[in-house]
C-alpha cells in the first residue's frame, strides 16, 4: 500500500504543477494587457498635450506664413492675417467680354470688397450702379493675357481698389477678393 500510496503522490502532484503553471501563465498575460493598458493611457494624454501646445503656437505659425509671403511678394503691404481682415462688401457677378480680335472671351467674376466701416457700406450701396459701372470698365479693358496669371489678377485687384477709393468719402476700400473668377 505504500507504494500505491507513494503512487497516488506522485499523481496528485503532476496536477498541481499544472496547475500552478497554467496560474503563472494567467498572471503573466494579465500583467502584460495592464502595461499594454497603462501605456495606452499614458499615450493618450501626451498626445493630447502636444494638441494644446499646436493651438497656442497657432498665431505665431500664421504670423510666420504671412511674413514669408509678404517676403515673397515683394513686401507688398496687403497680406494681412485673417484676424485683421475688415468687413466684407458682396458684389454681384460680374460677366464681361475680354479685349481680343475676335471678342469671344468672357470672364464671370464674382468679389467681395474689403471696407473700413459700416459708413462706406452705405454708401457703397447708394452707389452701386456707379461702382458697377467702373469694375465693368475695368474688367472689359483687360486682355486674357494680363488677367490669367496671378500677378495679373494682384494689379487688377489694385486697379479696381484705386479707382473705387478716388470716388469715396465715407471711407476707404482695403482690398478686393475674388470669390469667384472664370474665363472662357
Amino acid at each position: 500500500m505504500a507504494e500505491e500510496t507513494g503512487e497516488e503522490v506522485q499523481e496528485s502532484s503532476t496536477p498541481q504543477k499544472k496547475s500552478s503553471s497554467s496560474l503563472m501563465l494567467i498572471i503573466v498575460i494579465v500583467m502584460l494587457i495592464l502595461v499594454i493598458l497603462v501605456g495606452a493611457v499614458a499615450f493618450i494624454l501626451m498626445s493630447g498635450g502636444d494638441d494644446e501646445s499646436a493651438a497656442q503656437n497657432a498665431p505665431a505659425a500664421q504670423e510666420k506664413q504671412v511674413n514669408q509671403a509678404q517676403r515673397s511678394s515683394g513686401g507688398s503691404g496687403n497680406v494681412r492675417p485673417f484676424t485683421e481682415i475688415g468687413l466684407m462688401f458682396p458684389m454681384d457677378t460680374f460677366t464681361v467680354n475680354l479685349l481680343s480680335d475676335s471678342g469671344r472671351r468672357y470672364l464671370k467674376v464674382e468679389m467681395n470688397l474689403e471696407i473700413d466701416g459700416e459708413e462706406l457700406a452705405a454708401e457703397l450701396d447708394n452707389k452701386k450702379a456707379v461702382i458697377r459701372d467702373i469694375i465693368i470698365r475695368l474688367l472689359s479693358s483687360k486682355s486674357l493675357d494680363e488677367i490669367s496669371t496671378a500677378k495679373g489678377k494682384d494689379k487688377l485687384k489694385e486697379q479696381i481698389t484705386d479707382q473705387l477709393n478716388l470716388r469715396l468719402r465715407d471711407g476707404r476700400i482695403n482690398n478686393v477678393y475674388f470669390t469667384e473668377f472664370v474665363i472662357q
